[in-house]
């Protein structure tokens, strides 16, 4: 069994849910599904294993300082494949401007 990672929510309102995560190494978010198209900033390197529905899996390394969308719909469990302590940045777009 893998240790969960803490979620710290930052800003939660009608429009943004704002989340910073931390992970241990080894640590894993459980498996959820993304109901909001969301972006992911890195604060430290993050060398992640992916699992997939379906069971796929998948090993990425998202760089300190970059960043990545994906589209509501999206269900996975992120883990820790790394070494050391991993953190991000997570922003789910709850509703558009227009």
């Amino acid at each position: 069994m893998r240790p969960t990672c803490t979620a710290a929510t930052m800003i939660d309102d009608d429009r943004v849910r704002v989340t910073r995560f931390d992970f241990v190494p080894g640590a894993e978010t459980g498996w959820h599904k993304h109901g909001y198209d969301y972006v992911i900033t890195a604060v430290s390197d993050c060398p992640m294993l992916i699992e997939e529905m379906g069971g796929g899996e998948r090993r990425v390394l998202v760089a300190a300082g970059t960043a990545y969308r994906r589209l509501e719909g999206v269900e996975h469990n992120v883990i820790n494949a790394g070494i050391v302590p991993m953190c991000f940045v997570e922003v789910e777009l709850k509703q558009s401007r227009g």
